[in-house]
């Protein structure tokens, strides 16, 4: 709790020094969880809207592209907490096209697997810039997809689904692709200290000699 107040007087003296002000009826002093846009946050880390993630688990199949874009956009913003989001969703988004919402066998698995992704997403950890951060890496024919990690704790999940000509290129180009992405990605995580890149693709080593 000390530790608590010292933190407190710093933030006063920052806020006071740039001429910032909090509104008392919005802060929270001395809490073991707050909530924040959408967002629960502890000492565990980063969490969910139990209540928004309800919502999503008793979503009724879309009917309508109405009701589909309502969906991606709850599922949307919490894809951080899900591996290869871009991936699962892509039969789903896909349907957003003009005159291509035709609900089939392959929607209804996209649908039901991120509901499920989302229903069991996990607590990330909060970056701790003290600690080294790693990235590691994934790619397939359909997408790639990246995650942020500190001792062994998730912090973030990114990807990115491949269009036709992103899925001619060779699994090397593909690897190679996601370490981009995630770099560019979290550039105010890895700028200006070492990083390690995890990847299965062994190649890709010899990049930097």
């Amino acid at each position: 709790m000390e530790e608590h107040w010292k933190h407190l007087e710093e933030v006063f003296q920052l806020m006071q020094l740039h001429h910032m002000f909090a509104k008392a009826s919005k802060c929270s002093f001395a809490m073991e969880k707050v909530e924040y846009l959408g967002h629960f946050i502890s000492g565990k880390g980063v969490e969910t809207d139990p209540k928004k993630i309800e919502a999503v688990a008793a979503w009724p199949v879309p009917q309508i592209v109405k009701d589909l874009r309502s969906f991606l956009g709850i599922a949307g913003y919490y894809r951080k907490f899900v591996r290869a989001y871009a991936v699962i969703s892509r039969p789903l988004t896909d349907l957003l096209k003009k005159g291509g919402f035709v609900w089939s066998h392959e929607s209804q698995v996209a649908f039901d697997t991120l509901k499920r992704a989302l229903t069991s997403a996990p607590v990330l950890a909060v970056p701790d810039f003290t600690k080294q951060f790693i990235v590691e890496t994934d790619a397939s024919n359909s997408g790639i997809g990246v995650v942020l990690v500190q001792e062994d704790h998730p912090i973030a999940f990114i990807s990115r689904a491949l269009g036709p000509k992103w899925q001619k290129l060779s699994v090397y180009e593909k690897e190679l692709l996601a370490i981009v992405f995630a770099v560019q990605k979290w550039e105010q995580y890895l700028s200006g200290q070492h990083f390690l890149i995890k990847t299965d693709q062994r190649s890709l080593k010899w990049l930097l000699q």
